[in-house]
């Protein structure tokens, strides 16, 4: 079983000195608003994916008033303790080390100690457009197969060498075809990798998202999940050189594994238009538990669970379904935050699951 046994912040975003054990298998982080329960699970998911889950810069994560940032724990797994840090340096330098050794590249460490994390603005996965529950995807399947992770690496830069030669086509008035012939080459080789394995998953993960899907909300309901691409039609090849002249006039590339979509229907039509609320949040969690299912089938263990303020504006009975599953049958390690120490203790106590209290914020 994969743990997190302890956690040190060193001037992280409100925590200028804190430490915290945590030695169950559920902690409940609870306090305030805005008294930094959010912030520690950041810091736990930067452990794992050596960034903030919100995706902003290293930079923005530093406590106000100082410079740089230290985050240090230990993860155990398999009877093993893997000291983990993160330094970002007054000169902006981010180092990420493991067992004492220093990472020269950080996707070396991606999927090692997976995490999963729901968040409240993790809503947009559903109501937002493609690039959203393209990066999930992405996310996922980069910790779980190593050969994904590198042909999107060199896919994304490969597009923005790309796009860069467009611009400055444009600008200068001349074309270079034998460059871009190279550069379309290099695409269409790590583009068909990833659209394959893309391909090859969306089946497998449709049926974990339906399972799950009524798992938690109880009710049969026609859910659908599709994965849509330009390549399902014609190989990337072709398609660079139909759509050419095209990106020529636009200045950037209008065809590749970058339009993909996942698409997400409630009685054939768009989940977001279609769904309430509670249905929503019912496949938010499909999907998360789909994706924490699928890092435990390839991983060999669970990962850990990061639940930030889940019970606001969720019923009881997809609450204690969502939780009942993770606590019983996923039997990962769980964090999870709320303003209301009662709140927590009645749904655990429901489910017959003990839980250790870390309060935020407590003068």
């Amino acid at each position: 079983m994969l743990r997190l046994n302890n956690i040190t912040l060193t001037q992280f975003k409100n925590y200028s000195q804190n430490s915290f054990d945590f030695s169950g298998n559920i902690i409940a982080i609870y306090g305030k608003n805005g008294a930094g329960k959010t912030n520690l699970l950041d810091a736990i998911h930067y452990l794992s994916f050596t960034k903030s889950y919100f995706g902003s810069q290293d930079t923005q994560q530093v406590q106000t008033g100082c410079e740089g940032f230290r985050i240090t724990g230990d993860f155990s797994l398999k009877e093993n303790i893997h000291p983990t840090n993160i330094v970002l340096r007054e000169s902006g330098k981010k180092e990420v080390g493991c067992n004492g050794v220093l990472y020269e590249k950080f996707s070396a460490h991606l999927g090692r100690f997976p995490v999963v994390m729901i968040a409240p603005d993790d809503i947009e996965l559903i109501n937002s457009g493609s690039e959203i529950r393209r990066r999930f995807l992405d996310t996922l399947l980069c910790q779980t197969d190593t050969d994904y992770l590198q042909a999107l690496i060199r896919y994304n830069r490969v597009l923005q060498q790309r796009n860069s030669y467009l611009k400055q086509a444009a600008v200068l008035k001349r074309k270079d075809e034998d460059l871009l012939e190279t550069l379309d080459e290099q695409l269409s080789s790590a583009g068909t990798i990833i659209y394959e394995k893309r391909q090859a998953f969306a089946p497998v993960f449709k049926e974990l998202i339906l399972n799950y899907y009524l798992e938690v909300s109880g009710t049969p309901e026609k859910v659908d999940f599709f994965y849509e691409s330009q390549l399902a039609h014609q190989s990337l090849e072709t398609l660079l050189k139909q759509y050419r002249e095209k990106d020529y006039i636009l200045q950037r590339t209008n065809c590749g594994i970058h339009k993909d979509n996942l698409d997400l229907l409630l009685d054939q039509q768009p989940f977001k238009n279609r769904g309430s609320q509670g249905q929503k949040k019912s496949l938010l969690f499909a999907l998360k538990l789909a994706e924490a299912a699928t890092l435990t089938q390839k991983k060999g263990f669970s990962p850990i669970l990061l639940l930030d303020d889940v019970f606001e504006k969720l019923d009881t009975h997809r609450m204690t379904n969502l939780l009942l599953h993770i606590c019983r049958q996923m039997k990962s390690q769980l964090f999870l935050t709320d303003t209301h120490r009662e709140r927590i203790e009645a749904v655990f106590q429901q489910i017959g699951m003990q839980v250790d209290f870390i309060e935020i914020g407590k003068d």
